[in-house]
């Protein structure tokens, strides 16, 4: 009898102990934590190029380094562009040579005998000039026939200076400015052809940065408009945790500091530092701050990026951070 009371009143005590610890437990404050996810950087490769997907050299989860070869797009209308330019271009540099070069040595010869044709035309046309001033003079001839003979000496005499002009203007070869113009096409010629290579170029598609493929959006065989997707890399390098902070709860946190941030899928906490705070609210959340005085709270995105890198580290991530 004397037992049953003394184990009755051991059940009692343990009862009361554990309400009791129940009690504290209950209002005792708890550490709150704020719960985030990790995020990265993400690349989505596409080609200025429409055209036709003509290989795909990643698949999903693939590790690439930047310059590597992720696609390649196929697209006969630009090559042709790039014909019709260099076409261009090569007559454009043919003609800028011929302004440069000159005439040719045969037309500078054809030029230059055909100055002295007439300078031997104008040098007779003076001699007989003389004669006939001669008679004239003795009054053997009438002055038409004088008059005839000084204007043929003339008219050689300024066909010559025609012909010598010819011939030093195809000694001299083209202008400055026919050159300069030459020159100028040229050189605009040869834009087009880089402008059209440029645009080539980027068919073959190559990795930005180092990363993961998270996703290949198209096929080779398929067509591929301008500027749209075909493969995203993920940079883990370049990796951050998102969280949604209560007004009330910036007070706690300053640009630079360092928190320790648990990652349950990975089992432990890691340091992080504050590199971005939002400087406008996104949305509010209801809070009852106190009684009669109730009143929304806005909440700011704020962003945490790893002290040192984290290995295995992936998007998506549950991050828990203790305010």
């Amino acid at each position: 009898m004397q037992a049953n009371r003394i184990i009755g009143v051991v059940a009692i005590i343990g009862l009361i102990g554990s309400l009791g610890y129940g009690l504290k437990l209950a209002y005792t404050p708890q550490d709150e934590r704020i719960q985030g996810q990790v995020e990265a950087r993400e690349y989505n490769i596409s080609s200025k190029v429409p055209g036709r997907v003509e290989q795909v050299l990643v698949r999903r989860g693939d590790k690439v380094e930047a310059g590597d070869l992720l696609f390649a797009i196929d697209s006969p209308e630009l090559s042709a562009k790039l014909m019709q330019a260099e076409g261009g271009r090569d007559a454009a540099q043919a003609m800028q040579l011929e302004a440069d070069t000159g005439a040719r040595k045969q037309q500078v010869m054809a030029s230059r005998e055909q100055w002295l044709k007439a300078k031997a035309a104008a040098t007779l046309a003076k001699t007989t000039y003389d004669r006939v001033e001669v008679l004239f003079v003795e009054g053997v001839l009438a002055r038409q026939k004088r008059d005839e003979a000084f204007t043929q000496w003339q008219a050689s005499k300024y066909t010559e200076q025609a012909a010598l002009a010819m011939y030093e203007m195809a000694s001299e070869g083209a202008r400055e400015e026919t050159k300069a113009a030459a020159a100028g096409n040229a050189r605009m010629a040869e834009g087009a052809v880089n402008e059209v290579s440029a645009i080539l170029a980027d068919s073959q598609m190559r990795a930005p940065k180092s990363g993961e493929i998270s996703e290949v959006l198209l096929q080779p065989g398929e067509l591929a408009p301008s500027g749209f997707p075909v493969v995203s890399v993920i940079d883990m390098d370049d990796a951050w945790a998102v969280f949604q902070v209560r007004e009330d709860q910036l007070k706690d946190f300053k640009m630079g500091q360092k928190h320790l941030i648990f990652i349950p899928a990975l089992g432990g906490e890691y340091e992080f530092s504050v590199t971005h705070i939002s400087v406008m609210g996104e949305f509010a959340t209801w809070r009852a701050t106190e009684s009669g005085h109730d009143f929304d709270m806005r909440t700011f995105e704020m962003e945490l990026r790893p002290v040192k890198t984290i290995p295995d580290l992936r998007v998506g991530m549950t991050a828990l951070m203790a305010q």
